[in-house]
């Protein structure tokens, strides 16, 4: 649960930082659904005595795999009959195989491919819409799904759960920037104003480098752009590569952008760089641990980096969803909910309503900021043409 530290921590480190926020989507039904509800017995398939084994595939930095590390024996110590199989996937090194192999399993009759429960961001839950792959998820499949927001679910068509949240924010040595940027136009004109001094990540390589790109091509789109997956949008993304390209000139090395979110935060650690675009909860988690120094600061800006929840998706083809639905309950729990709190520095999946007045309490006043962004496959085209325009200078 979450440690009183911890907890007021979470709101005195940041400036500013995010709420919770949804998508686009449209609302699904579950109706021919068969499944038991998430508390009835699972039943083994051969040895009643046996447990039901099912496969659960995740990305992220090493804060996941210990997050994972710790619910999943959680979860059996209270839940004999369910064994979990984690496969961990570091961040960095690609999960898209993971997605091509649900759906090259489907194309190929071959149920999900082994894999019962995977996370992901919301490009592939949306990814997923469109290629039939996910189950739809229900209160009576599982009943703490009714302790998560309405409005968030529907934006997804219930093929997903929002299990924790987190932002991508502005971080920097308070020792060396005294007044940091509240806008945009005001962040890049810093960076100018002190080459060398800033650095983000290769957007294929982390979600902090990635909101970073983002957010400088949409800048000059209308705001709706943001959730818009169409092709035609990139027609309007010029002017933010042209930007980006003039600050390649200007940022840590005239150009070096390092690999993974790690990379960035490892440059603020040594003091090589005195700002970078960071998920709150790594940085909340290393501050606390003393990994970055106490002088690391963050605030979001006008308009804000992007953010969002994490998903679970249970592939509409797994043998294994019974057991897979006992697993989300367990995931949606104050219980579980308030690790993830602890664990990652970061916002839970359900209501704030449903977690200890403690927790509640840890979030005043940090409850505004980030925007979401859903551009869909777009992001594929924008990293590559990062690549050839920006890197490649």
């Amino acid at each position: 649960m979450l440690r009183k530290k911890s907890a007021i921590t979470l709101v005195t480190l940041m400036t500013a930082t995010a709420a919770f926020i949804s998508g686009c989507g449209n609302s699904a039904t579950n109706a021919g659904s068969s499944a038991a509800p998430s508390n009835a017995p699972v039943k083994a398939t051969a040895d009643s005595k046996k447990p039901v084994e099912f496969t659960f595939y995740f990305t992220g930095s090493q804060n996941v795999k210990d997050l994972w590390d710790t619910l999943i024996p959680m979860f059996e110590k209270q839940n004999a009959d369910v064994k979990v199989k984690p496969v961990y996937i570091p961040s960095g090194t690609g999960a898209q195989p993971t997605y091509d192999r649900i759906l090259a399993a489907k194309q190929a009759n071959k149920g999900s491919g082994d894999i019962d429960l995977y996370e992901d961001g919301l490009s592939n839950v949306t990814r997923g819409q469109k290629d039939d792959l996910w189950d739809s998820l229900a209160v009576d499949k599982i009943k703490n799904l009714a302790a998560v927001d309405e409005k968030t679910l529907k934006d997804i068509s219930n093929l997903a759960i929002p299990y924790r949240s987190s932002a991508v924010v502005l971080a920097y040595n308070s020792d060396k920037v005294a007044t940091p940027p509240k806008t945009l136009d005001e962040l890049y004109d810093w960076i100018k104003k002190n080459p060398s001094k800033f650095a983000y990540n290769d957007p294929s390589t982390g979600g902090a480098g990635n909101s970073f790109v983002a957010t400088a091509l949409y800048k000059f789109l209308p705001e709706e752009a943001i959730h818009n997956s169409d092709p035609s949008v990139e027609k309007g993304w010029d002017q933010g590569f042209a930007l980006l390209k003039e600050l390649g000139k200007t940022v840590y090395g005239k150009g070096i952008y390092p690999k993974k979110n790690q990379g960035t935060l490892d440059l603020l650690t040594s003091g090589e760089v005195d700002m970078i675009p960071a998920w709150s909860d790594m940085v909340l988690e290393q501050v606390a641990k003393g990994q970055l120094p106490k002088s690391t600061k963050m605030t979001q800006l006008t308009p804000g980096f992007n953010g969002g929840p994490t998903y679970l998706m249970v592939p509409k083809l797994s043998e294994k969803k019974d057991a897979v639905y006992k697993f989300l309950d367990f995931v949606l729990s104050p219980e579980a909910q308030g690790v993830v709190v602890d664990k990652m520095h970061g916002f839970p999946g359900i209501k704030l309503s449903n977690m200890s007045k403690e927790i509640q309490d840890s979030f005043k006043g940090a409850s505004e900021g980030f925007r979401s962004f859903n551009i869909g496959e777009l992001d594929k085209d924008m990293t590559k043409r990062w690549q050839s325009e920006v890197a490649a200078q």
